[in-house]
């Protein structure tokens, strides 16, 4: 399998899933802004959306959308035990959070990546992320170490890219101190720090 992806973007996501499941798998960094890839590919060949994460297949199938990818990653190593079996509540709870975090969460995000935005759209764009960080930080309260209880699973993955984009954009994550907790259980694991460092990202 080859991901196509972005250092520090949502692609490093399904990074951290691959290395979490112990898949074998190559990457394949891309330029969003001139759509070329590392080795000279034009992206929108494989991706015509134009935007990372994509998962080419070993049959050259390829999948794209974040929350899709890490769950079809899960799903190739079940003993991993990065989601819940398909067809159970437990699985139809992962799916509410993964499309939480991507149509709330992650969008929630976009106005402060484009340069046009105004101050006034930064500041709409910062309570809106601010409201669903509120919302995790209360879904927490009560114990819970992952977002699906005791159990690590694709969804903290992808909470922890997208909330580690927060104090760059000026969102102190100190407001939320059990979602701190959390990212910083993710962070801790092996998979994180083998991703952050292909990435050339700091840990």
């Amino acid at each position: 399998m080859k991901l196509y992806f972005a250092p520090g973007a949502c692609s490093l996501s399904p990074h951290i899933a691959l290395r979490e499941a112990g898949l074998p798998f190559t990457l394949e960094k891309v330029d969003i802004l001139t759509g070329r890839t590392a080795s000279g590919e034009d992206f929108a060949a494989t991706n015509p959306k134009g935007y990372v994460p994509a998962l080419k297949l070993d049959d050259g199938n390829v999948l794209t959308e974040g929350a899709a990818i890490v769950q079809y990653i899960a799903d190739l190593a079940p003993s991993a035990g990065l989601a819940p079996r398909p067809a159970t509540l437990e699985r139809a709870r992962l799916q509410e959070w993964l499309n939480f975090l991507a149509s709330e969460l992650h969008k929630a995000f976009s106005p402060l990546f484009r340069p046009g935005t105004d101050a006034a759209g930064r500041q709409e764009a910062r309570t809106a992320i601010a409201r669903r960080l509120g919302h995790i930080e209360a879904e927490l309260a009560d114990g819970r170490s992952y977002l699906l209880g005791d159990g690590f699973s694709v969804a903290d993955i992808y909470l922890f890219v997208i909330a580690g984009w927060a104090e760059g954009k000026d969102i102190p994550l100190s407001a939320w101190p059990r979602l701190t907790a959390l990212l910083e259980r993710v962070a801790d694991r092996d998979s994180v720090r083998e991703a952050l460092n292909a990435e050339r990202l700091a840990a």
